[in-house]
Parts: C-alpha cells; sequence; structure tokens
C-alpha cells in the first residue's frame, strides 16, 4: 500500500538530490569550467578530501556504487516499507530519475513540484556577485537539469530557476523557462541585487508567468544568510544540523525563515504587482506558514496607517488579505499548526508538502499534518491536499486532473 491513502494529494515540495557534476553537465560548454564540482558538507552522505580530481573520482566512484546499491535485489525488496525513512541520497529516485515514478506510486502522491537541493544558495550568491554572464549560464544549466529529470513522468513538474538581477535577461530567461517546459518559475524570495522585486521592469517575468499559467515560486536556502552570523557567536559549541554537521538550520536562523518572503510579498502587493497581474499565482515553499496570520494582519495596520499619504495603496483594487488569499500560496511545516493557520487565515493559503527525499521532511509528515487538522471540514482538508496546488499550478496541474 502506499504511504498516503487518504483519497489526491499533490506535493508542492519535493527534491532531486544532485550529483557532483550535474550543473556542469548541463551548463553550455564555455560555462562549464567556471562551475566547481558540488562539495557535500559534513552531514551528508558523501563526503570529500583531497584535490579536485581525486574528489571527483572518489565520488564518481561513491555514485557508482550507489547506482548498483539501488538496482539490487535487497534494495528493492523492502522499498515499499522504506519509502519514507530512507532519506537524501539513499532514497528511491533521489538522483536516478528513472526510479523516481516508482517513488511516487509508493508515496501515493499525484504529483510533485521538483527542486534542486543544493543550488538554490549558489543561484543566489551567482546572482548577486555581478557576473550576469555566469548568474544567468548557471541558472540555465539548473533549469536544463530539472526539466531532463522531470521528464521521465508527467506528474513530476519541474521548477526552472530566473535570475532577477538584469530586467532583460530576465523576461528572456523567463519566456526561455516556459519555451522549455517549465511548470514553475523559481525566483529568490529575497530582494535582487540594486532594485526592488517590484520595480516595473521586472513586469515582463510576471506577465510571462500570467499567461503561462504557471506561478512564480519562492523557496528556502535561495536568500543568503538568513541572520546575522554574528548571532552564532555566544561562546557556545554549535549545535548540530538535521544532518549531524553544521551547514543547515537550527533554532536561531530557522526564526528568521519568514523574513524574506514577508517582505517581498508585501513589498509586491503594497507596489501593485499583484493588482497588475491578478491572475498571478505565487508560492512560497518549505518556508512555513505559521508566521502568515500575524503577517496579514501587519499589513493591513500598515495599509490603514499608510493609505491616507501613499498613492500606491490608494489605487490598490483589494486590502492585502485579498490579494493574499486569491494569489499567494504557502506549505507549512510538519511542526506546525495547519488547522490553526487555516483558521487564522482563511482557507486557501495553505499547501501539502513532503519535502521528499530530505531528512528535514521527517518520516511522518502526513500523520503530523493529519493530527492539526483534526477540527478542519473535510472541504478545507481537500483544498489543503488537492485543491490549493491545483489553483497555484494552473495549467502546469491541467494534465494532472483531465
Amino acid at each position: 500500500m502506499p504511504y498516503f491513502e487518504g483519497g489526491v494529494a499533490h506535493d508542492a515540495d519535493a527534491h532531486i538530490m544532485e550529483t557532483p557534476n550535474w550543473l556542469r553537465d548541463h551548463a553550455d560548454p564555455g560555462l562549464r569550467d567556471r562551475i566547481a564540482p558540488l562539495r557535500y558538507p559534513g552531514g551528508n552522505e558523501l563526503r570529500q578530501t583531497g584535490d579536485t580530481a581525486d574528489q571527483l573520482r572518489d565520488l564518481d566512484a561513491a555514485f557508482d556504487g550507489l547506482r548498483v546499491r539501488h538496482a539490487g535485489e535487497a534494495y528493492r525488496a523492502v522499498e515499499a516499507e522504506e519509502i519514507m525513512a530512507r532519506k537524501n541520497f539513499a532514497a528511491t529516485g533521489s538522483f536516478i530519475a528513472e526510479d523516481r515514478p516508482r517513488a511516487l506510486d509508493l508515496l501515493g502522491f499525484a504529483s510533485q513540484l521538483v527542486f534542486n537541493t543544493f543550488h538554490n544558495r549558489r543561484l543566489h550568491d551567482w546572482e548577486h556577485g555581478g557576473d550576469l554572464d555566469l548568474a544567468y549560464g548557471a541558472a540555465r544549466a539548473q533549469n536544463r537539469g530539472m526539466v531532463e529529470f522531470c521528464s521521465v513522468d508527467p506528474r513530476l513538474l519541474p521548477t526552472c530557476y530566473v535570475p532577477l538581477a538584469d530586467f532583460d535577461r530576465s523576461a528572456a530567461m523567463a519566456a526561455e523557462a516556459v519555451a522549455m517546459g517549465a511548470a514553475a518559475l523559481l525566483v529568490a524570495s529575497g530582494c535582487p541585487p540594486g532594485h526592488s522585486p517590484s520595480h516595473l521592469d521586472l513586469d515582463p517575468v510576471w506577465a510571462t508567468a500570467q499567461e503561462a499559467g504557471i506561478p512564480v515560486v519562492f523557496h528556502v536556502g535561495g536568500t543568503g544568510d538568513l541572520i546575522d552570523p554574528a548571532y552564532f557567536r555566544n561562546g557556545l559549541p554549535v549545535p548540530p544540523d538535521f544532518h549531524g554537521g553544521e551547514e543547515n538550520f537550527r533554532s536561531v536562523d530557522y526564526m528568521g525563515i519568514p523574513g524574506p518572503p514577508a517582505q517581498t510579498l508585501a513589498t509586491m502587493i503594497f507596489d501593485g504587482v499583484l493588482d497588475r497581474f491578478p491572475a498571478l499565482r505565487i508560492g512560497v515553499i518549505e518556508q512555513g506558514a505559521i508566521w502568515v496570520p500575524s503577517w496579514i494582519r501587519q499589513m493591513e495596520s500598515a495599509f490603514e496607517a499608510f493609505s491616507r499619504h501613499e498613492d500606491r495603496l490608494r489605487a490598490l483594487e483589494l486590502r492585502p488579505t485579498d490579494y493574499v488569499r486569491r494569489q499567494i500560496r504557502c506549505t507549512p511545516y510538519p511542526t506546525e499548526d495547519v488547522g490553526w493557520i487555516i483558521a487564522q487565515s482563511g482557507p486557501e493559503i495553505c499547501l501539502f508538502s513532503s519535502d521528499y527525499p530530505h531528512v528535514e521532511g521527517g518520516r511522518r509528515p502526513v500523520e503530523r499534518f493529519e493530527a492539526s487538522l483534526a477540527g478542519t471540514s473535510a472541504e478545507d482538508r481537500d483544498r489543503f491536499y488537492r485543491d490549493n496546488f491545483l489553483d497555484l499550478m494552473g495549467s502546469a496541474a491541467a494534465a494532472l486532473v483531465g
């Protein structure tokens, strides 16, 4: 039996696990030597030592061994029972595209919106690094890789990254991503370098998404440091993260996750982006949702305080709450009280997600979500698992229900 048996569920946050040369292999030839192979940090299954040549040789051998293991009888014999227990590179379909449809069958999800694992921070840093050829070339490479991986099954919906550093290049890359087969345009949830995400010259990006009927999505990990690193200089040992290392989230920087999407979305609402593009949908993925009710109320307070003096606010057709409920969709963490979030912010906003195959998603996300949905109506439960995802994904979801 599949892991999810409660009807239809669409997974708004799933990942591939990129192999060392994944981005380099999908880059234009003239750019490949400028993209270093991935280095897998402390807590992950694969570590690197020695010089680059030694690292790549060792990693290639390690991945060859993993492929053999994934194809082996012992691995497959307990695959169904272990589908939520095996994480990262050990998980079915985590890096072998041909195995991912089998993972979807075992999970019981009708579709997955698929993100990279290791490249959001790299793409952000290149976007802010001043070298536009590298920034947009690396984004193109990631988009090729994502579309290629997801091409094995129409239930896999690829996200394609669009840097927002340069207006003309961003418009061109958005159109290119749509033509390539993007199911969603991934942008950083923080501010682009040198201008607001609400800048009028970025309107062609939002127009491209709206006309294609696909969403713009944010994802955790693409905003640089979440908080000032000095917060960790406290005279205490650095606690381990989910992976047992020091590279991922811990309690203190977890508190900074909502900041970038909250500021970016408020700016886009106040500056009229959602007014100009009423059919545009925005997904806030793996950045939680427990902050959404208070954020909505803060925007309402700002609207009340400043609308008498700001023409941009008086020009809006709706109030901030209405834009959020009409156009913004968020994935709560399994540790958050989804029933409370729905009651406080409306039934249109929350989306189910598994974070497969990441450790952070846990082994029992459905059970945790179900516990917090105990007092929620059947209609709102269906919105959480199915309808809000279909609304977010627009034309990209049409084949899933056709």
